[in-house]
């Protein structure tokens, strides 16, 4: 997380338009796209509940509701 923060502080800093702009830019980019797949893996790997099967809890459909 500490790496987001310096990447979010160096492109606000940077004079927009410049190659050191575009470079801190470039690099907050990579940054978020990277923790965005972790993210995406920590939820893939997470379990799928088990639906419930007998009882009256998560078994029936109100239909009139």
């Amino acid at each position: 997380m500490d790496s987001i923060g310096a990447a979010v502080s160096g492109a606000s800093a940077a004079t927009p338009g410049s190659v050191q702009g575009a470079a801190s830019v470039l690099v907050l980019k990579k940054a978020l796209d990277l923790q965005a797949a972790s993210a995406t893996q920590l939820i893939e790997a997470l379990p799928q509940p088990a639906l419930a099967s007998s009882g009256t809890l998560g078994t029936r459909v109100n239909t009139f509701a």
